[in-house]
C-alpha cells in the first residue's frame, strides 16, 4: 500500500478522476502519469460492481486508488476498503459529529468498528498477511473528509480533531455554492481564496493531509504551495475531450 508511505514523505501528487462505470477507462487512466485514480460514486455513475473492477485494473498498472461514496453511505466505506482501495473520500462532513461516524465506519477497534472481511483487499495487496494488514490498515487506510460548505470551514478544526480522520478533501465550486449562499458555482471566487489558503494551512498544521478539486490545471502547483498535497485534476470525460482537442487541433494547424 502506496498512499500514506507518498504522503509521510511529503509528497505532492495528482489523482485522475473516474466517473464512467469502466474498469478500461479507469485502467487506463492509470496507465497515464497520474499517481492515482479516484473511483467516484457520489456524481460519477459507478456502481459497486464497477467500483470493483475499476480498482482491480488501477491496481493492475501498480497505482493506488481512492473511492468516494455517496452522502451518508458510511455503509460503503469499509466495503471500498475490503475491495482494496487505500482511501475513502466522504461528501459533506459539516460536523464533527458526521467526522466521527465516518471515522467509526472506516477504523478497526479501537478507533472505530470496523468488521473484519478484506479478502479481495489481502488479493491485490499480495505482501499483507491477514494479521500485517490488521496491525497495519488503520494507518494506511486513509478516511477522508470533504469539505465543502460555510459549516464545514466554520467546523474544520474540530473535524481535523477527530481521531481517525487522515485528511480533509475541498471541493471548490460545492464550497462556492455555499460561500455566495447560492448564487451560483464559482470556484475562483476572490472573497473564497484566504479560506482555501487557511484550511490547507491548518489542515498541516494539524499533522494531517488535504486534498483539493483543481477546475483549472493551472491552480494545482498554487494549492501545492497553500500545502495540499493531492490535487484531482478534471474528470475522465473532461480529459478526453481534452486530449481530443489537442489532437484535432494539431491536425488542423
Amino acid at each position: 500500500m502506496q498512499l500514506r508511505e507518498k504522503l509521510d514523505r511529503n509528497i505532492a501528487m495528482v489523482t485522475a478522476w473516474s466517473t464512467s462505470p469502466s474498469a478500461e477507462i479507469a485502467g487506463q487512466l492509470a496507465a497515464c502519469a497520474f499517481d492515482m485514480v479516484t473511483v467516484d460514486m457520489q456524481h460519477g455513475a459507478h456502481d459497486e460492481a464497477s467500483a470493483y473492477a475499476s480498482i482491480r485494473a488501477v491496481h493492475a498498472r501498480g497505482k493506488p486508488g481512492l473511492f468516494r461514496i455517496p452522502v451518508g453511505r458510511n455503509d460503503l466505506a469499509s466495503r471500498a476498503l475490503d475491495m482494496g482501495f487505500e482511501g475513502v473520500i466522504a461528501p459533506m462532513i459539516n460536523s464533527a459529529g458526521d467526522a466521527r461516524a465516518f471515522a467509526d465506519a472506516m477504523k478497526y477497534p479501537p478507533l472505530g468498528s470496523r468488521s473484519w472481511g478484506p479478502v479481495r483487499a489481502l488479493e491485490l495487496h499480495g505482501d499483507k498477511t491477514p494479521e500485517s494488514y490488521f496491525r497495519s490498515a488503520n494507518r494506511e487506510t486513509l478516511a477522508i473528509a470533504m469539505i465543502e460548505t460555510r459549516e464545514a470551514v466554520e467546523a474544520l478544526d474540530a473535524i481535523l480533531a477527530v481521531e481517525g480522520i487522515d485528511g480533509v478533501f475541498v471541493g471548490p465550486s460545492d464550497l462556492s455554492i455555499s460561500w455566495s449562499k447560492g448564487e451560483g458555482v464559482n470556484p475562483h471566487r476572490p472573497d473564497m481564496q484566504d479560506a482555501l489558503a487557511d484550511i490547507g494551512r491548518k489542515t498541516v498544521e494539524a499533522g494531517k493531509f488535504a486534498a483539493i478539486f483543481a477546475v483549472d490545471p493551472a491552480d494545482v502547483q498554487t494549492f501545492f504551495t497553500m500545502g495540499y498535497r493531492i490535487a484531482a485534476l478534471n474528470t475522465d470525460p473532461g480529459a478526453i475531450r481534452a486530449g481530443a482537442e489537442l489532437m484535432l487541433d494539431a491536425a488542423r494547424s
